[in-house]
């Protein structure tokens, strides 16, 4: 629908409000409950919100090392539009409309720093390549019979699982929290954000869904809104979800695996794969397969954003160690999967759960286009077996410092996303290692306490 439509057909469903949210640097969606007079008026010239959202770490604290918003600047109002592409109704709060936005009608500011118009940008590019990107998310997360309250009273600490022992792929499990889980089903497929599969995962308590595919940007959109939809209708079940990629040492970390493929922009061939190859795989997904691989350690905080996200990242957690690629192999980085013509997709395993949808995918998009564009050969072999064995492949950076490091000092990432953006991105990342570097852990006062 047009504009005009969507005024229209909401008029004429007598709502009186609209909710609209845009994500933040990390994902967070920000946003508010609007008149629709409001909604309407400031369709075509913006809604004016407070340029804090990007100054703000996920805990709400000012990050004071920024040139985009701060103090000196007084706290401006930016202008963010509306998609209305992005039209939805939120079943389990009355049907209320929702839509998303973004900053990308704007040449400065917020718009080079918002993480929906950097993949816009992306996107677009790949269009005037002549390919049509095709993703999907799928993430993994853990339940708990807690809630915003009790967690914190517990400080974090004994918290009580939805269900006990492992159990992946558990029949069992899902049927003995039935309404929750067919809840998440239903809701989710009512509000455009359809479930290919949900099930169980191996730990107490933990559920993965992955996302029938999509144009990449409403692939994004689709992601985004599943981590919040999901946490949303966990609380209306008395539940807590959490998509930390690591909350328990001697538990799996949680995921957030992207599958990709390029296809014709008429969308009738799958441009990855080629039958004549021995592996199905075209020149292009082998390009693409490349330049992946050349950018991976340079954009390493597009994936992996948190302190925490590294804690995933370790040897034999189901999670890549390095930069490393194979055929259905779930020990690489990079997983292809081709049985077939519609099916041939790469998989991109490093992203945890806790990533931000509209980084991880402009980082997979943007970087598989530099192999393409570049026209870099897979000279790297597949890995056979264990990759975690593999003593001459290179690893990935271990900690969000080197990762941020890395990313800030290299030109690859500016050529990729822009000085602006990187810029901004390395600064909330560095401030998130300095915040973690002030606080004493657990492990610290366990270990030093008494003894040291």
């Amino acid at each position: 629908m047009d504009i005009n439509q969507v005024i229209e057909y909401l008029r004429n469903k007598n709502t009186d409000k609209v909710k609209f949210a845009f994500a933040d640097i990390d994902g967070i969606l920000r946003g508010k409950v609007i008149h629709l007079d409001k909604f309407i008026a400031g369709l075509e010239s913006g809604y004016g919100f407070c340029d804090v959202a990007f100054g703000w770490d996920s805990a709400d604290k000012l990050n004071t090392d920024l040139e985009i918003t701060g103090w000196q600047s007084g706290f401006p109002d930016q202008l963010c539009f509306i998609d209305v592409a992005t039209m939805r109704f939120i079943p389990w709060q009355g049907d209320i409309p929702f839509f998303l936005a973004d900053f990308g009608q704007l040449a400065q500011g917020a718009a080079e720093v918002c993480p929906r118009s950097l993949l816009r940008t992306v996107r677009d590019k790949c269009t005037d390549m002549g390919f049509h990107s095709e993703f999907a998310q799928e993430f993994e997360w853990f339940n708990f019979m807690e809630s915003s309250e009790s967690v914190y009273n517990k400080q974090f600490k004994n918290l009580k699982p939805l269900s006990s022992g492992m159990f992946g792929y558990s029949v069992l499990r899902p049927s003995q929290h039935s309404e929750y889980y067919y809840d998440l089903f239903d809701q989710l497929g009512k509000f455009n954000v359809p479930l290919e599969g949900l099930h169980t995962e191996t730990g107490p308590g933990v559920y993965e869904a992955a996302i029938i595919h999509d144009e990449v940007l409403s692939a994004a959109d689709k992601a985004v809104l599943l981590k919040a939809s999901v946490k949303e209708l966990a609380a209306k079940h008395d539940l807590l979800a959490t998509f930390m990629a690591k909350w328990n040492e001697q538990l799996p970390g949680c995921s957030g695996h992207i599958h990709q493929s390029l296809w014709d922009l008429e969308m009738k061939s799958n441009l990855f794969f080629d039958g004549r190859d021995p592996s199905n795989m075209s020149e292009l997904l082998k390009n693409y397969i490349a330049g992946q691989l050349y950018c991976l350690p340079y954009i390493m905080p597009f994936y992996a954003p948190t302190v925490n996200s590294y804690k995933r990242l370790v040897e034999g957690a189901w999670a890549p160690t390095t930069v490393s690629w194979g055929l259905e192999n779930r020990t690489t980085a990079l997983r292809v999967i081709n049985q077939n013509h519609k099916l041939t997709r790469l998989e991109t395993r490093v992203p945890g759960s806790d990533s931000n949808p509209y980084l991880a995918m402009a980082a997979s998009l943007a970087s598989g286009l530099y192999g393409v564009e570049n026209k870099i050969p897979l000279h790297i072999p597949a890995i056979e077996g264990n990759a975690y064995q593999q003593t001459s492949i290179e690893n990935l950076p271990s900690n969000l410092y080197d990762a941020t490091m890395i990313m800030s000092k290299s030109p690859l990432p500016v050529e990729l996303f822009g000085s602006a953006f990187i810029n901004h991105f390395s600064k909330t990342r560095f401030w998130e290692c300095k915040e973690q570097s002030r606080y004493v852990s657990d492990w610290e006062l366990k270990r030093y306490f008494e003894i040291i």
